[in-house]
């Protein structure tokens, strides 16, 4: 096969522009998966104290809980979007799984804020991270499904800013939940939010391109070629999805490890206190990577992807380490600033950079197999981090655990841009940027 990054953009795109309306309707449903994925990931780390009681295993045990659903994830979501690429029904190919995985998440969300042990609570995690995966691959075959050349910078940017708002709300009902010290209702509010967002989507978005045909294939067959080695082929696809994992990954060491960082490398022991800053500190780094979204997509538009995602890189890396580093909170927050900055800048990009080079008449399937990436970051950064916060709890310094891990995230997006190299980028032709209305 054909690297298709090795050509103009694939003209088998759309071409005409989507209203404005449209396209907000395709990015809102990331608010809300978003928020789902941010405030467990927050909640969890509060509760994992009354669930395990031991202080030198709580992170690694958390760490074990996030990790089995890696293979869930790994495993459902490439398979529910090649699925999905040869899907009929009354309501399009993608709509069905994006409806029964969202409902799904709200019932085990309910079964994880209901639940009082670390073995049902994983469980319910474990659960959830399949109800998820089987609506977001899917759900991610619809950028390359609808959005034409001329839109792609500002569907990416899009992407990048609800992304960044679902982060907020997110991180808003678990800051909520440690204030009052209950996190059950903040936890069921999450499930709402995003099956409100995913009805915007599921009544008022056009589908698109119609099913490929399956040529007498079983489903069964159809599920197995979501991982047929042909994407081997792809050279540049294949490292793109390696370099969004470390670049992604060494973001979410910040989220991730938020709340040992400023319980014992800060000293913020006050929950009250702490709630209210890790509320403020998420808002200032989603402030700045919403501002730096719009922005970064449309100098990635005239300059290239690639020259914007090494900038975001750099700019990102040196917020972690001054993170890392931080004698006080408000250097902490100058750290977290630029952190913001270089990863609304990536967000804003990598979307359009990777359906820029998947083939579109299988967008679902590499969508999906792309967001293996995504899935499974912040589970290895979070064990990763959770491992080393532990183990210097038990070699008797606490207070280095959260900022050793917090150095790693560097040395991740090195290792990410350096990944980005091979890719090759395709030649864009002059395009418009501007947007229908509507």
């Amino acid at each position: 096969m054909t690297d298709p990054a090795t050509t103009a953009i694939d003209s088998d795109r759309p071409t005409q522009l989507l209203p404005l309306s449209q396209l907000l309707r395709l990015s809102v449903y990331w608010l809300g998966l978003i928020a789902v994925v941010n405030g467990i990931g927050v909640i969890l780390q509060e509760r994992i104290k009354d669930l395990v009681p031991d202080t030198t295993v709580q992170y690694t045990t958390l760490g074990i809980i996030q990790a089995a659903g890696v293979f869930i994830a790994v495993l459902v979501q490439p398979i529910a979007g090649s699925i999905s690429d040869y899907t009929i029904s009354r309501f399009g190919r993608r709509k069905p799984y994006i409806l029964v995985g969202t409902l799904l998440d709200v019932l085990f969300l309910i079964g994880i804020a209901t639940s009082n042990t670390v073995l049902v609570v994983g469980a319910f995690v474990v659960l959830l991270q399949f109800s998820a995966n089987f609506a977001q691959g899917p759900f991610q075959g619809y950028v390359p499904d609808l959005i034409p050349p001329a839109q792609v910078g500002l569907a990416s940017g899009l992407v990048g800013l609800f992304t960044v708002l679902g982060v907020v709300v997110g991180t808003a009902l678990a800051s909520i939940g440690l204030a009052v010290g209950d996190f059950t209702i903040p936890t069921i509010a999450l499930g709402v939010i995003e099956l409100v967002t995913m009805l915007s989507l599921f009544f008022r978005l056009d589908e698109g391109r119609a099913a490929k045909d399956r040529a007498g294939k079983s489903w069964a067959k159809v599920a197995v070629e979501a991982w047929g080695r042909d994407v081997l082929q792809e050279r540049s696809f294949m490292f793109l999805v390696a370099s969004r994992f470390f670049i992604l990954g060494g973001a979410f060491f910040l989220v991730g490890l938020l709340v040992p960082y400023l319980e014992r490398a800060q000293g913020i022991t006050n929950p009250d206190e702490r709630a209210v800053l890790i509320l403020v500190a998420t808002g200032i780094v989603a402030l700045c990577t919403a501002i730096s979204t719009i922005p970064a997509a449309r100098i990635a538009d005239r300059y290239g992807r690639k020259r914007v995602i090494y900038v975001a890189c750099l700019i990102a890396a040196v917020g972690m380490t001054i993170c890392a580093l931080a004698p006080s909170i408000p250097v902490f927050i100058g750290g977290a600033i630029l952190m913001g900055i270089g990863t609304g800048s990536f967000l804003a990009v990598d979307w359009a950079l990777m359906t820029e080079i998947i083939p579109k008449a299988s967008s679902g399937r590499f969508m999906g197999i792309s967001n293996v990436a995504t899935a499974t970051n912040g589970v290895v950064s979070a064990f990763i981090g959770g491992v080393l916060v532990d183990a210097l709890v038990r070699a008797g310094s606490p207070t280095l655990g959260p900022r050793v891990a917090f150095l790693l995230a560097p040395i991740w997006f090195l290792i990410g841009a350096l990944l980005l190299r091979p890719v090759v980028e395709p030649e864009r032709p002059a395009i418009r940027l501007d947007t229908a209305t509507g």
